[in-house]
């Protein structure tokens, strides 16, 4: 018998090719983080979100597709377009922007897939267990 830990929910859409799609995928997204009890920083992954849907729609070609899959410690976002330029990692800033530096910042993994069909860009994220102090025992 599986785990609600090994359970996985799964998002696949295709979103329109209009900037009104950023908040359909992060509604998507919450809704999936929301019913699966994921434990890490819900407004971080809806960042992320945000982020690459905007990448591909000012940056790609054709309509972005939106893949997530998520369990209660674990959410691998992918969003693809059928452009062939690959994103490339620029200074931060207000005049190249911050996406793909705010994806690296905030993934435990992230990266670029490319084939025939265009380009998928892709992170994951992980709950983020609380530090523990240990102080050293005493003499």
């Amino acid at each position: 018998m599986e785990s609600k830990e090994d359970e996985t929910y799964q998002v696949d859409t295709h979103l329109p090719q209009e900037l009104g799609s950023i908040t359909v995928a992060r509604n998507l997204a919450g809704t999936a983080l929301r019913e699966h009890g994921y434990q890490g920083r819900h407004e971080d992954v809806l960042l992320v979100v945000s982020e690459l849907v905007t990448n591909a729609l000012v940056h790609g070609d054709g309509r972005p597709a939106l893949r997530m899959r998520a369990n209660t410690s674990h959410v691998r976002v992918e969003v693809g377009d059928s452009g062939k330029s690959l994103p490339r990692a620029r200074e931060p800033g207000p005049s190249s922007g911050w996406g793909l530096h705010v994806v690296r910042l905030l993934s435990t993994g992230w990266g670029i897939s490319s084939g025939d069909g265009g380009k998928v860009v892709w992170c994951e994220l992980a709950e983020r267990l609380a530090s523990v102090q240990v102080r050293p025992a005493e003499a």
